[in-house]
């Protein structure tokens, strides 16, 4: 009895060892690219998210939201170089009355990309800047 309770006892540290030597599952690698936050809000409405500083654009990941089925609003980006030099602007879908994610890319096709944006919540229906955020690198 004693030999069989052994070998029992051995086979299972021998598969408890086993457990333990495997590798762990590690993380998928985070971007390597820095991020920054936004929020712009304008009463009860708002364009708020994330841009990743890529190396010749900045991606625009967020929500934006207008709580008038009649008064749209619009998230609108501008990038420029850290110097101050202007490249290129684009701009969220309208949206009227509801929240929606947003999710657009801006070019900024110089070397180093994007030093620093600005973020405007524009009233769809005048094209008027409600408010904006300037965000720096």
């Amino acid at each position: 009895m004693p030999t069989k309770a052994i070998a029992t006892l051995g086979a299972a540290s021998l598969t408890a060892g086993l457990l333990f030597a495997l590798p762990t599952a590690t993380p998928a690698a985070a971007s390597t690219y820095p991020t920054s936050d936004f929020n712009v809000p304008y009463g009860q409405t708002y364009t708020k998210g994330t841009i990743t500083w890529y190396n010749r654009a900045v991606g625009i990941e967020g929500e934006q939201k207008s709580v008038s089925s009649t008064s749209c609003r619009r998230t609108l980006v501008d990038t420029f170089t850290a110097n101050g030099v202007y490249l290129d602007t684009r701009s969220s879908s309208p949206v009227c009355g509801q929240s929606a994610k947003i999710s657009f890319s801006v070019p900024a096709d110089v070397a180093g990309g994007a030093g620093r944006v600005n973020v405007y919540l524009i009233w769809e229906e005048t094209q008027e800047v409600l408010a904006g955020q300037t965000v720096v690198k």
